[in-house]
Parts: structure tokens; C-alpha cells; sequence
């Protein structure tokens, strides 16, 4: 192993999106019993150092892997096409208004069943979203579409907090 390995490398699985979360969850396991620092106390404090940096680096990949939007864009960079989602916001003009729609339902609602309505629908587009970019990346390989899909995910999921936090409000 070693420290600049993609995380795909470093975790041993295919530098793919789609990603079985129980083989992540298993090798990040194993790797983090054969990097914890107190499997190197008797080397000394150079030793403990390395293996903190490399249970750092271990952790880190295993939080870009098992988030899908995290790790589309990870793939994404990794292939030339950056989010850079702060500065790119351009989007789609009917996805703009889908967003400007779903804020004005958010605003609106004054009751839980509006709210959880409104949730199915956020739900049933992130899970259209994910789906796109598994056939943007894994099947086609156009990391530029697929960069784009990573930007209106965002918008997504940031939005279903907005929606989550209505429902908690509604429901208090």
C-alpha cells in the first residue's frame, strides 16, 4: 500500500461507481486493524506517527467511497472532469425550475402529509439522479455529463435537508 494510492487501490475494489457497501465496510475494517497505532506501541513514536497518518488516510477513503456523491465525484476528478461546484452552478433551465418548484411547495406546506409528499418526490429523484450517474460513469464513462449530475445531486440533497428539517418542525 501506499499513502498516494487512489482510494479504489487502497481499498482493493474496482474503480467503479457502483460499489457493494458491505466489501467496503469489510476492508475498511481489516485495513484499520492493520494500520491502528496500538499494533505499533512497541516500535516506538515514529511508528505510532505513520500508522496514525495511514488510519487518517484509511478513514478518509472509506468516507469518499461509501457516500455515492462523494465518490462520483471523486471518480470525476479522478477523470479530468473537477465538480468545482463552487464555481460552476450553471444548470439545466427545467431543473431549475423543478427546484424552484419544490421550494415553493417546501414554503408552502403547512401540514406533515405535504412535507412527506414532497419528501417521496425528492426521494424518487436523488434515487433517478443515482441512477444516471452510475450509467454516466460506469457505463458510458462521460465524467463531464456525470460532473453535472454530481452538481444537480447536490442541489438535491441539500434541498431534502431543507425538507427534513420542515418535517421536524411540523412535527414538533
Amino acid at each position: 500500500m501506499n499513502l498516494n494510492d487512489t482510494d479504489f487501490e487502497l481499498f482493493g475494489v474496482p474503480t467503479t461507481f457502483a460499489q457493494d457497501r458491505a466489501v467496503l465496510d469489510a476492508r475498511w475494517k481489516e485495513l484499520q486493524r492493520e494500520a491502528h497505532p496500538d499494533r505499533f506501541a512497541s516500535q516506538g513514536a515514529a511508528a505510532q506517527r505513520i500508522a496514525m497518518q495511514w488510519s487518517v488516510r484509511i478513514n478518509e477513503a472509506y468516507q469518499r467511497l461509501k457516500d455515492p456523491v462523494r465518490r462520483a465525484s471523486y471518480l470525476c476528478e479522478l477523470n479530468g472532469a473537477p465538480i468545482e461546484a463552487e464555481n460552476n452552478t450553471a444548470m439545466p433551465g427545467d431543473f431549475l425550475m423543478q427546484q424552484m418548484e419544490w421550494r415553493e411547495s417546501l414554503d408552502d406546506a403547512t401540514a406533515i402529509a405535504a412535507v412527506d409528499a414532497l419528501q417521496a418526490e425528492v426521494d424518487a429523484a436523488r434515487a433517478r439522479a443515482l441512477s444516471s450517474l452510475d450509467w454516466l460513469i460506469d457505463e458510458k464513462g462521460d465524467f463531464r455529463a456525470a460532473s453535472q449530475q454530481v452538481r444537480a445531486l447536490m442541489f438535491i440533497e441539500r434541498f431534502a435537508q431543507d425538507v427534513e428539517a420542515k418535517a421536524d418542525q411540523l412535527g414538533q
